[in-house]
């Protein structure tokens, strides 16, 4: 009949025929019925999830990103195929081993440094500790003191770095856990918390935690935005939407906490995240949006109210990274710059990071991560009642804390002030402007550099029309620079702070040079006919960075990183 639902034809005659024998007597009847019912219904079941999920993919991707995406799978898992062969696998293991064979030479000391690989016999005296100390400060580094690194060290000056070593000895022994012990840590913690969320304009009922950095703030928001999603809807197959310029913890997040990663395009010329493509991959399994303030890579401030509107619309808590921009991105319209709206008073940002030990000049090992409620931030909690030890709380992933980091970073907050973050950030994205500038009027710099999107707060990403960009970073390493190499776009870029500040002028000359320099190469190889025999030699930049670009499956990649973190424990 119309508008009535009706079985299968085959699985309405299995059906009949198990009834008409369970009617004869048959004894096993009814089990046959009650196992073709199930079998059935687990296909139907299997065939209807693997529906949705075809759906929601061409709903997110569309029908030729879809294709596109299976296209690279394919070609990564065939290439991957193609690496374990046993001829291709002995000389990629040779050329990974010789690769960290070069990194481990210039990691760790060699021959004419003492190594210490057990415990002395006796203990030290006071004074020949401080002598070997001052040996390990003064090995041979890149020279933040004199401006020359990219982030890094944000601050750096003797007075500030006095007062918080002050404060770190007065609580060296502090431990947050035992807030009755130690009750002058507990109100120092909870002041730097409400400090920043009056900074990012939370609404009444706002609540935070401090942390040990960005990553571990970023992983407390998705913790809390899972559970939340878990709670609240029953959702047990967690998804979250990132700009593919989003902090790498987000991805660590999802890899911890078996959260699918949904990445989207930030295309040229905004280098924004295309919030219309954010809008399309959102699911019932969705738990959480992101948006950076800025990112990274690019320094880009996402459109963040684009993103509040559609968390809105679809009831997803969305988080804010402002790790970076930290004490600076609040004080743009005070000290007079270009900003977009970021903050709390976007109704629908329910979360933000801010990296206290950036741009707030705390020492490292400092961040927080803020919710709009309390309740968004007792889903980070970890309670149990019921251990041996006691009743058990944690406020995050940490234990015991260092109370004396705590300590440090409130006197630097105390110590630097409204007043003199306002300062810090004039003078930071002033010379920023500066330097965009003059990348953008100097008559070789402006032909051969693009700098990526319009980047409103400390860091500029510029990309190479003509040369290799890894090339002109391992020349500006060669100068002493300490730069940060990006892909996808291949790029680099300057995160400028207060030491690079005064030496920005020295940073642009270097860089003018190196252009100039690089230009000179190439036109001397293409004139000896080498550039399309690709015999050019490349820098430590270049080379990686080269090689990671042009495969299409990174395990290579992973084999060299892994390298990379063993030899940081190799004494």
């Amino acid at each position: 009949m119309p508008g009535t639902s009706r079985m299968p034809i085959s699985l309405r005659e299995g059906f009949n025929n198990a009834r008409k024998r369970t009617r004869a007597g048959n004894p096993l009847a009814l089990g046959v019925l009650n196992l073709d019912l199930i079998r059935n219904l687990v296909f139907f079941l299997f065939l209807l999830r693997w529906a949705r999920r075809a759906l929601w993919k061409l709903k997110g991707r569309g029908l030729l990103g879809t294709l596109l995406e299976v296209y690279l799978d394919l070609r990564r898992i065939l290439y991957g195929y193609f690496l374990r062969l046993p001829g291709v696998r002995t000389t990629v293991r040779k050329q990974v081993d010789e690769a960290v064979s070069k990194l481990q030479s210039k990691l760790v000391p060699g021959t004419g440094t003492t190594r210490y690989l057990t415990l002395p016999k006796e203990g030290w005296d006071r004074d020949a500790v401080r002598k070997e100390l001052e040996t390990l400060a003064s090995m041979d580094h890149t020279r933040w003191e004199d401006g020359y690194v990219s982030g890094a060290v944000y601050h750096g000056e003797d007075d500030l770095l006095q007062l918080q070593t002050e404060a770190y000895g007065k609580f060296t022994v502090a431990n947050p856990i035992h807030p009755d012990v130690f009750p002058g840590v507990r109100k120092m913690e909870a002041e730097v918390v409400a400090m920043v969320l009056g900074l990012f304009n939370a609404p009444h009922g706002a609540a935070g935690v401090s942390t040990s950095g960005g990553t571990e703030s970023i992983l407390m928001a998705c913790l809390s935005a899972r559970q939340k999603a878990y709670f609240e809807r029953g959702v047990t197959e967690p998804e979250m939407i990132l700009p593919e310029t989003a902090h790498v913890a987000f991805r660590k997040a999802g890899e911890y906490f078996k959260i699918k990663i949904h990445l989207v395009a930030c295309p040229a010329p905004s280098y924004q995240v295309d919030t219309r493509r954010v809008g399309r991959l959102i699911n019932s399994n969705t738990v959480l949006l992101v948006g950076s303030a800025p990112n990274f890579p690019h320094g880009i401030i996402d459109d963040i109210s684009s993103l509040s509107k559609l968390a809105l619309k679809k009831k997803i808590p969305l988080h804010v990274d402002c790790c970076l921009g930290s004490f600076l991105v609040p004080f743009l319209d005070k000290a007079g710059f270009e900003s977009q709206p970021f903050d709390f008073r976007l109704k629908g940002v329910t979360s933000i990071s801010c990296d206290t030990h950036k741009y707030g000049f705390a020492p490292k090992g400092n961040s927080t991560v803020l919710y709009r409620t309390q309740a968004l931030r007792q889903y980070q909690y970890y309670v149990d009642p019921a251990w041996s030890g006691g009743v058990y709380a944690s406020p995050g992933i940490a234990g015991s804390r260092p109370g004396a980091l705590i300590a440090a970073c409130w006197a630097s907050l105390m110590s630097v002030g409204e007043a003199g973050y306002l300062e810090s950030c004039t003078q930071i994205v002033g010379t920023t402007k500066k330097l965009i500038e003059h990348i953008q009027s100097h008559p070789i710099l402006s032909t051969e550099l693009e700098i990526l999107g319009n980047p409103l707060v400390s860091v500029i990403a510029f990309k190479s029309k003509t040369l290799n960009i890894y090339d002109i970073a391992d020349g500006m390493s060669a100068k002493g620079w300490h730069l940060n190499a990006l892909q996808n776009p291949p790029a680099i870029h300057v995160a400028l702070t207060l030491p690079i500040v005064k030496v920005w002028e020295k940073l642009a000359a270097d860089l003018e040079s190196v252009v100039e320099a690089e230009q000179e190469k190439e036109r001397a190889l293409v004139a000896e006919g080498k550039k399309a025999k690709g015999k050019s030699q490349q820098g430590d930049a270049a080379a990686l960075y080269g090689v990671a670009g042009s495969l299409p499956n990174k395990s290579v990649v992973v084999e060299l990183a892994t390298g990379f973190l063993d030899i940081l424990y190799k004494a």
